[in-house]
């Protein structure tokens, strides 16, 4: 028995044997996208790590890391990320990609939103119709680019105030299936759209609006706030990601033969 504990024992404490891994919190649109099914297995493959990836809204994200429960983030709100870095939750954020976001709703199209260009007139005729519109409602990066734009609007949605409007609380996938359910407008952003299959009567209507930049950054958890992070493991993802290869695995990524992510050095073409 004494022999067979101490066998155990030298399995358990070989790092050979043991998963090595890291966790990052990222957003629902990275994982719904299908992006992180397609580059993982390749950083896996040269590295020899596992990514655990907890998908959540960027918000949610966001304070997973400054509690310290992930290594690494990779998500979708420059106000928020440049705030984390700020308050020393984060360090060495970099620009990893980007794409857009896009007004979805139905070809009844009640608010006659469609080919318009200007996106908080969008969402102003969208309020004066009192068309369905499904809000994520989670804190998310889209979420909060929602409530950035009824703002501009000048439309006020909060504490009941828009009673056409629906929050779900959860993931791009299951606000957008309430939307196909539902008739409504909806905001996404481009890659969970362009790999989601239950559209309904849904189509993109407005889109192109500078304002709908979507960029992602990866971020650091600072491990001199919280000293058990894996700092050394997540730095080798936060390398790979923004390495060529990474880059590669990003760019190549596509649904249906539509590119969905594109490298920073796009937004200067």
């Amino acid at each position: 028995m004494r022999r067979l504990l101490f066998i155990l024992a030298l399995l358990l404490a070989s790092p050979a044997l043991a998963e090595e891994f890291i966790t990052l919190a990222s957003t629902t649109s990275t994982e719904q996208s299908g992006l992180f099914s397609a580059i993982l297995p390749a950083f896996k493959q040269q590295s020899g790590l596992d990514v655990h990836v907890v998908a959540v809204g960027t918000g949610q994200a966001l304070a997973i890391g400054a509690r310290g429960d992930a290594d690494a983030l990779l998500v979708h709100d420059r106000q928020g990320e440049d705030k984390f870095v700020g308050d020393g939750h984060g360090i060495d954020r970099r620009d990893v990609m980007f794409n857009d976001f896009v007004l979805i709703g139905p070809t009844s199209d009640p608010a006659g939103v469609k080919g318009l260009k200007d996106a908080k007139e969008a969402m102003r005729k969208i309020a004066a119709a009192k068309a369905p519109f499904a809000s994520r409602g989670d804190d998310s990066g889209t979420h909060r680019m929602e409530l950035r734009l009824w703002k501009a609007a000048g439309v006020e949605v909060a504490q009941g105030a828009a009673p056409w409007r629906r929050e779900t609380g959860s993931g791009m996938g299951p606000t957008l299936n309430l939307a196909a359910g539902l008739d409504a407008y909806v905001l996404a952003d481009r890659a969970t759209w362009a790999n989601f299959k239950n559209r309904g009567t849904l189509e993109i209507l407005s889109e192109g609006d500078p304002v709908l930049f979507n960029p992602y950054g990866s971020i650091l958890v600072n491990p001199k706030l919280h000293s058990h992070v894996k700092a050394e493991a997540a730095r080798r993802w936060h390398e790979w990601l923004t390495s060529p290869a990474g880059r590669a695995a990003i760019a190549s990524y596509k649904i249906n033969g539509e590119q969905v992510f594109f490298l920073p050095e796009a937004m200067a073409r």
